[in-house]
């Protein structure tokens, strides 16, 4: 596909992560509000298994990392779920250690951290090639004036 539109696919999937990161504050939150302590055996299966795939995933597109926005936004997303099964597996042991959802919520912020900061970032690459298309052919400028309205 051409630039703009692997692009415009970027930031929209740079959007995803955002909102996927402000979801996780909010269930944070609500946990905390709630009082409830999540199953560490789940939590720490359901790590596992999916650290399998995602770590996979990760290794194949370890080559793609610095590539264009599109490419680089699906290495960060298969990087931060690894690492955050990783930190579901490490917070499962602390759960079962505590009795306590503390462990659950640290992590729960780092993870929402990272998704925050991925799809910024993912979202400012995203925007910056669509600039770049603009500036090669203008009929691209039209079209991505909604994407790009704040530049």
């Amino acid at each position: 596909m051409a630039l703009v539109w692997r692009s415009r696919a970027a930031f929209v999937k740079g959007a995803t992560m955002f909102a996927y990161g402000l979801f996780v504050l909010a269930r944070a939150g609500w946990l905390l509000q709630s009082g409830s302590v999540p199953e560490p055996l789940t939590m720490g299966v359901v790590g596992f298994v999916a650290l399998l795939a995602n770590a996979g995933v990760a290794v194949l597109l370890y080559a793609f990392r610095t590539g264009d926005a599109n490419m680089r936004s699906v290495w960060l997303c298969s990087r931060n779920d690894a690492l955050s099964n990783l930190a579901v597996m490490a917070a499962a042991l602390g759960v079962f250690g505590t009795g306590s959802a503390w462990p659950d919520l640290v992590v729960a912020a780092v993870m929402a951290v990272l998704a925050l900061t991925a799809g910024l970032s993912v979202m400012r690459q995203a925007r910056t090639e669509l600039a770049q298309s603009r500036e090669h052919n203008p009929a691209v400028a039209v079209q991505t004036a909604v994407i790009s309205h704040t530049d």
